[in-house]
């Protein structure tokens, strides 16, 4: 079920929403906590019920574990570690199967030369995302971080529906007290008008601009065998205004469905494309995971407590890891090398204590990571080269418009610019606006922080959601759902 569907707008989101408050009127705590965990499996099984009893299996492992963590007694503390370790392996082991297993097979056979049949596993949706919840939350559990073990929460901590599929990853510390706040039983009619709000706002960068650009990048990368040079730059900046968009928008929505509940999810996307370093690009985008590389792969790994040396190798183990966890893919895996590498030159850059003047810090950022995303969207290495190549070494063709008003410039190509990714005449516009949006707003989240529902937030909030259902007939799933 997807947020940018009729079902879930119409139907499961009210639905859920008015049950769960009649419940806790009623006083049946227990009750509503139960039937929100039903409700958030049923929104998860919507897709294929086949892997509910993945999802369960993984919560009763976790749970276990954790409890086992956190109870205090004479064992010794090396007895933790292996079942924290354990633990771990089992959670990167189901990963491992579901995602992975393909992709480790394909390589084997490609250099051993063998025919072992691959499985074709169907990717579950969300594992990636409640794996990395519950790893952080055996973790905490080591670390005696975890307060409250109940199955019933527990399992409403892993599958709350506005954030089981792609995120944010949570901590358990930071989601159960809001649950157990008796303050958040009540309907908070503040909340409602801002999680719509939020939400509206959300579903029209999903539905209206990520999915437009989509298009165009889907043309560009999978369409096409060869991309003249603003055919090739308008695909690679069409992928990055897609998920900037797209992610942003499915942010807002999560966000939004959550407040609707007195349900408080943390800030996961702020306004990444205005970094001006690599560094403060990823403390903008994807901010919980972010968060968890930090925290658990890079901390662990040594962090920055030795040399440069080992400093940076932990830095480029620690984005290639988040590469991998992106996809089951080696075009992935240089992306997230990529991203290592320049977190590696930024340090090195940064040791000299030289400040960049901003607009050519943005513009080397930016086009850092545009490029970038160029094999992160990829399916194959040639569609990357393709992309690639067009940009740096296409032929520079003038539209025909261009050529009769500056006649002087007849010298160059003319012709259809955007032909062969079927963009609209009015593709450059959409660019451009896309800029204007990134660079001159604030993230939608910080337009909230003094929010009042009055008459021009419901005029706003009621166009984003017309213009939105006026585009319902191209609905698509969001990018991370596939991660």
């Amino acid at each position: 079920m997807l947020f940018n569907s009729y079902e879930f707008i119409f139907a499961f989101l009210p639905v859920t929403f008015f049950i769960y408050f009649y419940l806790n009127k009623k006083r049946l705590t227990e009750a509503s906590i139960g039937f929100l965990v039903f409700a958030s499996l049923f929104f998860y099984s919507w897709w294929n019920i086949v892997y509910l009893p993945l999802i369960l299996l993984s919560i009763l492992f976790n749970y276990i574990v954790g409890t086992s963590l956190s109870k205090e007694s004479e064992q010794k503390r090396v007895s933790k570690k292996l079942l924290l370790t354990f633990g771990i392996i089992g959670n990167i082991g189901l990963l491992g199967y579901f995602k992975y297993s393909n992709f480790f097979l394909e390589n084997f056979n490609g250099i051993f030369g063998s025919n072992i049949p691959l499985p074709h596993i169907i990717l579950p949706l969300g594992i990636s995302f409640f794996t990395f919840t519950q790893i952080a939350f055996l973790v905490d559990s080591y670390k005696q971080e975890v307060k409250e073990y109940d199955l019933l929460r527990y399992m409403l901590f892993v599958t709350f529906f506005p954030h089981l599929l792609a995120g944010p990853i949570l901590h358990h510390k930071e989601m159960m007290p809001q649950f157990a706040n008796l303050k958040n039983k009540a309907i908070n009619y503040r909340n409602i008008a801002l999680g719509l709000f939020l939400f509206s706002v959300g579903l029209f960068k999903k539905v209206v601009i990520a999915d437009t650009f989509a298009a165009w990048a889907t043309n560009g990368f999978d369409k096409t065998e060869s991309l003249n040079l603003l055919e090739a730059w308008a695909t690679s900046l069409s992928y990055t205004f897609e998920l900037y968009f797209d992610f942003s928008g499915y942010t807002d929505m999560a966000i939004g469905a959550a407040l609707l509940f007195n349900i408080r999810l943390p800030i996961n996307f702020d306004s990444p494309y205005k970094a001006l370093n690599i560094q403060d690009f990823w403390r903008r985008w994807h901010i919980t995971l972010s968060r968890f590389l930090r925290d658990y792969i890079y901390i662990p790994l040594g962090g920055n407590r030795g040399n440069s040396f080992r400093t940076y190798n932990n830095i480029l183990a620690t984005f290639i890891i988040g590469g991998i966890w992106h996809g089951a893919g080696w075009t992935f895996i240089f992306w997230g090398f990529l991203h290592g590498m320049a977190l590696v030159v930024h340090r090195f850059w940064s040791g000299f204590n030289f400040a960049m003047p901003k607009v050519l810090a943005w513009f080397i950022t930016f086009n850092f990571v545009n490029i970038a995303w160029v094999f992160f969207r990829a399916k194959e290495w040639e569609d990357a080269l393709k992309v690639l190549r067009g940009m740096f070494f296409g032929s520079f063709i003038l539209p025909y418009e261009v050529i009769e008003k500056f006649p002087s410039l007849s010298f160059i190509h003319q012709g259809d610019v955007f032909a062969q990714i079927d963009a609209s005449d009015d593709g450059i516009l959409w660019l451009i606006g896309a800029f204007i949006v990134i660079l001159a707003f604030k993230n939608s989240f910080y337009y909230t922080q003094n929010f009042v529902p009055n008459i021009k937030n419901a005029l706003l909030m009621y166009l984003f959601f017309v213009l939105s259902f006026l585009h319902f007939t191209r609905v698509s799933e969001f990018l991370y759902f596939n991660f």
